[in-house]
């Protein structure tokens, strides 16, 4: 059970502050937000032990035959929710099975990540792995798309003074400032420490980084930001979208993560005198990301949609090679960083992603390169510090990443014992994935697409 103390402070403090509501919040396995509204004096030491049920077969995660879990909240992620008429705390919730003791489901996001931070801790290699992510998203003040039988259609307006690079514009060319500025702080009233925000290349995109902290936290974060995002710009009458490629030949939305372990109080991949000061466990982690990168992909990048936006020329990575300073790279190794923060950042992903199952994999990814002693020069990896080698004259002298997400799959399903160290990810998981991911591609390919129409109508 639950620490009684910690029960009754939250308790109090929940009465205290006339809160009338607790929100249970979680994700389903592609990622979506799910939430379960209770009364708030529902949150008593009975909800803590039984929890209270649901459909898991709606979240993707069971059969519908066998399909009955409950959720218990989380009490150290308690937050009161900004955009709710009623006082409403919110927390975000771990999937348990129905049995005796209620035992955490192996396939809850959530329960991923924290043995992915186990399994940190058991490898020996360091105590936490810490987590900056970059958010990418769009914003527009229309966006219609639909589909149907009598036709589909997406349509996305542009801001009128956006029509050029747009990198760190000031107002008034970045007209969404004010709203940036309101979002971020409301994140710090959350307490999500925000590093900046600012205007990025393409028409209409924006980006907020958040302060490095912990793997779960990274990803509650993560899903808070979406979540705060989402609902202030429908206050603004605006639309928000982390889709990672809304705009032909325009550049997309990544989900780039700086990363680094520590083991205690150091930071293992600092080596001062080596390249860009990266240790040789900085580049044992580094390969192993690099090495998996196609199945890591998988997870990555796990959207039809993303590999729209994997393509040269829009600083996205199509090379499983890294650098310093690079941006095309796969891996790009910050020259501006204090030396305690040495790291590196993971470009290719996106925020379509589940981001429990991304930052896990990530870890495990790097765990294993340590305990292979990968090392970049025998892989070819890098690093390349001049311009990126083009793959074609390259070819099969530098790995590739996957071209579509039914590349990413297959690559998936042949590698993937890496992901198993610690009981992070089980059979049932990936395979559950397999499928869900399949379905989609299955589906997405019998819908007509304009470009056919283009292409094909008048033939």
């Amino acid at each position: 059970m639950k620490d009684k103390n910690m029960l009754g402070a939250t308790q109090r403090k929940l009465k205290e502050m006339e809160v009338e509501f607790i929100d249970l919040k979680t994700l389903d396995l592609k990622g979506k937000l799910h939430s379960l509204i209770l009364p708030a004096g529902m949150l008593d030491d009975k909800l803590l032990v039984n929890g209270v049920g649901f459909d898991a077969s709606s979240y993707g995660f069971a059969r519908p035959e066998k399909s009955d879990m409950v959720m218990v909240p989380d009490l150290e992620t308690l937050f009161i929710d900004p955009f709710r008429a009623r006082k409403t705390a919110a927390f975000m919730a771990g999937i348990h099975l129905t049995d005796r003791e209620r035992t955490r489901f192996s396939e809850d996001p959530r329960f991923v990540a924290a043995k992915a931070e186990a399994a940190l801790v058991k490898s020996k290699i360091g105590t936490r792995a810490l987590f900056g992510p970059e958010f990418e998203f769009f914003i527009f003040k229309e966006a219609e798309f639909g589909v149907g039988e009598e036709g589909s259609y997406y349509y996305l307006k542009m801001d009128d003074d956006a029509k050029r690079n747009q990198y760190h514009a000031g107002s008034p060319e970045d007209e969404h400032v004010d709203f940036k500025n309101e979002a971020v702080a409301i994140l710090q009233q959350l307490g999500i420490e925000i590093k900046y925000h600012h205007h990025e290349v393409a028409v209409n995109q924006h980006e907020i980084e958040t302060k490095f902290t912990t793997l779960l936290n990274t990803a509650d974060q993560s899903v808070i930001i979406k979540y705060v995002l989402f609902n202030l710009a429908r206050q603004h009458d605006l639309f928000v979208t982390f889709m990672p490629k809304p705009f032909f030949g325009k550049a997309g939305n990544g989900w780039h993560v700086h990363q680094y372990v520590m083991n205690r109080g150091a930071n293992v991949f600092l080596k001062k005198g080596n390249y860009a000061n990266f240790s040789d466990i900085g580049l044992h982690y580094l390969s192993g990301l690099l090495f998996h990168s196609g199945s890591l992909s998988a997870l990555s990048n796990p959207s039809t949609n993303s590999y729209k936006r994997l393509v040269r020329g829009f600083e996205a990575p199509v090379s499983a090679i890294f650098a310093t300073s690079n941006r095309n790279a796969a891996i790009r190794i910050p020259a501006y960083v204090d030396e305690s923060e040495t790291r590196l950042e993971y470009r290719p992903g996106d925020a379509s992603a589940n981001p429990y199952l991304f930052l896990s994999a990530m870890l495990l990814s790097g765990i294993d390169g340590v305990f292979k002693n990968l090392s970049p020069e025998k892989f070819n990896f890098g690093p390349f510090d001049g311009a990126i080698p083009d793959p074609k004259v390259f070819k099969n002298k530098i790995k590739l990443l996957p071209a579509d997400l039914a590349e990413a799959l297959e690559c998936l399903e042949k590698d993937n014992e890496y992901l198993k160290y610690g009981g992070v990810f089980d059979d049932a998981l990936i395979q559950q994935w397999l499928k869900i991911k399949r379905a989609e591609i299955e589906e997405i390919s019998r819908i007509p697409h304009p470009k056919e129409f283009e292409s094909y109508f008048n033939f």
